[in-house]
């Protein structure tokens, strides 16, 4: 079957890489930039959004909170990446917020910040894919008919993208995002050239509408709460900004520095990008509300349900550059494709995170190997079957799916960073230096900073989502979080169990005796292979054992046993039932019980074929019985292989595979480096 797949398994992913060419994976800052920042920079596609989206609940009045609000989440933007610098200088490895809130919170807060992280990175992949198909689906009617079928199929192309190695997906993934940003910022800037310079007037699309109040003359705790829920809203800008402390160990050297330049450099971009479109949207008046067809009048009535809202910063871009320009053409085509990208923070932070967890045994170690392209393949290959699962759930629909959002990520940023205010607590009882005691204060008060605010943030999402879906993000974590426990303890019940005593024990003792068993069914080669085999071994008693399903077949077995005089005991079970495997197995359980000091070796002769499909038609008994006697203590089972010439064939069919080169992929050197053909003139 392996040979079935291998072929179009190096076309999808590329040729295997040996495990010395890890470093030349790493990535410089230029790719790590969009490989673990696209999240984060793309949300300002949306989070501006969101913003007036909720505070058009009290009408066009409340937008003069929203440059409040921009500057609320700046503050926390840049206290959150102040803190993440300290964290990959102070936990290099790539743990991130879950080593940080393990090391200092204890093992429950690790595994509570893990849980919300990887809820968290599924619903990036679900989010943006979702987003990002919606707002294909304005230009394509297609795609919107079949969302969620073009939804799986970017899930699958990121995955294969990924699963070739994180420095190609990355070298793919950057043009698109330095396009996105370059755009806004161009967008920003002659925006603001044209406003502030030539004095232009500017004017969204909606900028005539009016927008219908559900709640006026809001005031007191119902303002406040407002605000609090715009600014949970425009946190949005913040998720995957832990992405990148979760990927220390992907950067080229020196990591940590690299790692902490990257993240000031993203939250630089991120910040001036919010508050530039949001600044714009306010200068050109766009206007948006949550339920549009009823809440924007225009000319005095609803503008009905045939309207379709558009995004904020597409509206912006209509207004600074004119709907159709090349640059509004290419900003919205850029802003789309970001989308899609965003993706790929979670396909970069999920199996790093998935690796750690599985090397601290809580998922299976499988999550720690990397694939044939250096990449965590199978955390990729998890985290996309996931995504898939959500995206078909809720239809890939990206306003269900974004009511679970954000729980995940604020849960992880409050518990690290208050396991950061724990971090400077400990070294400041032990450290002496007054410059490095102020350096430890100061951090600890951003850390205490930023866990009271991303606090506050995780209980006004908390209290405004819960019943509209981020249920399922808090219930999808404490599944995550029963799992990993269940699987924690079963790692360390095994290996408490197969822990090698210091003294003497049953396990070191040699059996008494050794009772060798060959299965037979009929007498051909690979029987008389592996009764040669069994003599060959010496033991304390040899037989050989049958099982009566067919008489006739029995009784043609014992002429012939008798007929070539082999000189081993031949012992046949009855079987009223016609089975096989419980008669056997009785048989040996009954040996054990009359010598418990004794081993039993049972010897299976098995055919090797050389086709997939053949093994469909082979052996399918011998594998039911090693099957069952993995069960019995005390047996120990032997294959005694004879391999059928389709499997000779297949052999040499791999062999020639392997040494076949493509043109091109065996470099000869330059044509004056080859030797020159002597060449002989007829004279």
């Amino acid at each position: 079957m392996s040979k079935l797949t291998d072929v179009p398994k190096r076309i999808l992913i590329g040729r295997a890489l040996r495990s010395d060419r890890l470093g030349e994976t790493l990535l410089p800052k230029r790719i790590a930039l969009p490989v673990f920042a696209s999240d984060p920079l793309s949300s300002v596609a949306y989070a501006p959004g969101e913003v007036l989206l909720v505070l058009s609940i009290a009408g066009v009045s409340a937008y003069h909170f929203s440059p409040w609000i921009a500057l609320a989440v700046v503050v926390l933007m840049f206290t959150v990446v102040a803190s993440y610098r300290q964290n990959v200088h102070a936990y290099p490895s790539g743990g991130g917020d879950y080593e940080v809130a393990n090391t200092n919170l204890g093992p429950r807060a690790g595994l509570t910040v893990a849980s919300a992280l990887l809820v968290d990175y599924v619903l990036t992949v679900a989010v943006s894919i979702s987003s990002g198909i919606e707002n294909l689906g304005s230009a394509i009617p297609f795609v919107v008919e079949h969302k969620v079928l073009c939804a799986v199929v970017v899930i699958v192309l990121l995955t294969l993208m990924n699963l070739r190695g994180v420095k190609e997906s990355g070298k793919l993934f950057a043009i698109p995002t330095y396009v996105f940003v370059a755009g806004v910022f161009i967008m920003i800037a002659w925006g603001a050239f044209r406003g502030l310079v030539l004095n232009d007037t500017m004017r969204a699309p909606t900028a005539d509408y009016h927008i219908k109040a559900e709640h006026q003359g809001l005031a007191g705790f119902a303002l406040v709460f407002l605000l609090l829920r715009a600014f949970s809203s425009g946190c949005a800008a913040l998720t995957g900004v832990e992405a990148i402390s979760n990927g220390v160990p992907a950067f080229r050297k020196p990591k940590s520095k690299n790692a902490a330049t990257t993240l000031a450099a993203m939250g630089l971009l991120a910040v001036t990008m919010f508050c530039g479109i949001i600044a714009l949207a306010m200068s050109t008046k766009v206007r948006m509300a949550e339920n549009p067809a009823t809440d924007l009048i225009h000319n005095g009535v609803p503008i009905g349900s045939g309207y379709v809202q558009n995004p904020v910063i597409s509206q912006v871009a209509e207004a600074v550059f004119g709907k159709g320009s090349f640059l509004f053409i290419v900003l919205a085509a850029a802003t789309a494709l970001v989308l899609f990208l965003a993706a790929n923070t979670a396909y970069n932070g999920f199996p790093l995170l998935g690796s750690i967890l599985a090397q601290d045994r809580y998922l299976p170690r499988q999550l720690h190997t990397r694939g044939d392209r250096l990449a965590f393949s199978n955390g990729i290959v998890l985290l996309a079957g996931a995504a898939t699962l959500l995206v078909v759930i809720y239809g890939a629909d990206s306003t269900r799916l974004i009511q679970l959002y954000i729980v995940g990520v604020f849960v992880s940023f409050t518990l690290s960073q208050t396991g950061m205010v724990r971090h400077w607590n400990r070294h400041l009882r032990t450290e002496k230096d007054p410059a490095k005691r102020s350096h430890m204060i100061r951090s600890r008060a951003i850390n205490a900073f930023g866990a009271f605010f991303t606090g506050l943030v995780l209980v006004v999402v908390l209290v405004t989502k819960f019943t509209h879906g981020a249920w399922v993000a808090l219930l999808g974590m404490v599944i995550f979080y029963a799992t990993m426990s269940a699987i924690r303890k079963h790692y360390d019940r095994v290996a408490e169990e197969i822990a090698a005593p210091e003294g003497p024990s049953d396990d070191s003792v040699r059996p008494s005796r050794v009772h060798s068993v060959v299965l037979i069914s009929k007498i051909h080669r690979p029987t008389l292979r592996a009764l040669a085999y069994a003599k060959l071994m010496r033991s304390d008693t040899l037989e050989a054992l049958s099982v009566n399903v067919d008489p006739a077949e029995t009784k043609a077995l014992r002429e012939e046993w008798e007929r070539r005089g082999i000189d081993v005991p031949l012992k046949v079970l009855d079987s009223p039932y016609r089975e096989i495997t419980r008669p056997v197995i009785e048989y040996v359980k009954g040996l054990r019980r009359e010598s418990p000091r004794d081993a039993v070796s049972v010897i299976i002769p098995e055919y090797v074929v050389g086709h997939w499909y053949e093994h469909l038609l082979h052996n399918q008994s011998a594998l039911r019985l090693k099957g069952r006697l993995l069960f019995t203590p005390g047996v120990m089972v032997t294959s005694v292989p004879y391999q059928l010439e389709s499997s000779e064939v297949a052999r040499n069919r791999a062999r020639k595979r392997q040494e076949w080169n493509a043109p091109g992929a065996v470099r000869r050197g330059p044509a004056e480096e080859r030797p020159k053909e002597s060449s002989n003139t007829k004279g």
